[in-house]
């Protein structure tokens, strides 16, 4: 696969033999990834990284669509891409340079997820222009749509549950991930989002509240999610610092720095967590 190419463009293939240890891949070549500067968008892989590695064992290569609605986001997705083989080690060793499309905050150039956004709340559109128009065309693909809890603040993204629900687009499955963070702090004291399920509910999608860490959870909701007769969310309550112990209780989970020592502590710390897959 060349960089540019997306999940569902033919010839596309990868293999995950178990989520539980692409986890934790992930959240290792994150830590790698944003070593280099210091500082990075850590915490978006940290609480996504379960349900990264649930997508990729669940999306049909070559087939399936994918669609990352916070840009920042993509990191937990290059991850995986780089651990599977879609990206090379020169590409996710190019993460955040100047120049590369392997960007900090993806981009509509972005490779491995067909369609990334840059302006948060507008992903889910895509995703349902996605679905609509694969049922027109008459071909049985599923699109899958990653979304943050901060974007149920944008007035888009409720337009688009509604149409979705309207169209009965059942081959749509969100995968929300709420870990109560966005720039300006807590999520909960922004604004009030909750109860989510029920908001979702109330437009006409299956709404499901799960533990976003636990991959065998979301990879049940998944499968369970494509038998489904309209449009489903998955509302992954997940942290920005899930999978390391060493990083401060009080460390920002949107933008988490990480000098030298903690970076080292980090690899560590996840480097014994992966020994347990060989035990």
């Amino acid at each position: 696969m060349t960089t540019g190419s997306r999940v569902s463009d033919p010839g596309t293939r990868w293999t995950v033999d178990d989520p539980a240890r692409l986890a934790a891949l992930i959240r290792l070549r994150a830590v790698r990834m944003i070593k280099p500067q210091g500082f990075g968008y850590l915490g978006q892989a940290l609480s996504s990284a379960e349900q990264v590695a649930a997508l990729f064992a669940v999306m049909k290569p070559g087939d399936d669509r994918l669609v990352c609605s916070p840009g920042h986001y993509m990191i937990g997705i290059f991850a995986a891409a780089a651990e599977l083989g879609i990206l090379t080690e020169d590409e996710a060793q190019s993460y955040g340079l100047d120049g590369s499309p392997i960007e900090a905050i993806g981009t509509e150039r972005s490779p491995v997820a067909d369609y990334v956004c840059g302006s948060l709340g507008q992903g889910l559109s895509a995703a349902a222009g996605f679905a609509l128009a694969d049922r027109l065309k008459h071909k049985d693909r599923r699109t899958f749509a990653m979304i943050s809890d901060g974007e149920l603040e944008e007035g888009q993204l409720w337009e688009a549950v509604m149409f979705a629900a309207h169209h009965g687009l059942s081959r749509l499955t969100v995968l929300l991930d709420a870990n109560n963070s966005q720039v300006d702090g807590p999520v909960d004291t922004i604004t009030t989002i909750e109860p989510i399920a029920a908001k979702w509910a109330a437009f006409g999608w299956a709404a499901r509240d799960l533990d976003g860490h636990d991959v065998n959870a979301v990879l049940k909701a998944l499968a369970e999610a494509g038998d489904a007769k309209q449009p489903t969310v998955l509302i992954n309550r997940t942290s920005t610092i899930h999978g390391l112990r060493c990083l401060p209780p009080d460390a920002d989970g949107h933008f988490i720095k990480l000098p030298p020592a903690l970076a080292a502590a980090a690899e560590a710390e996840l480097l014994a967590e992966l020994e347990r897959f060989h035990a």
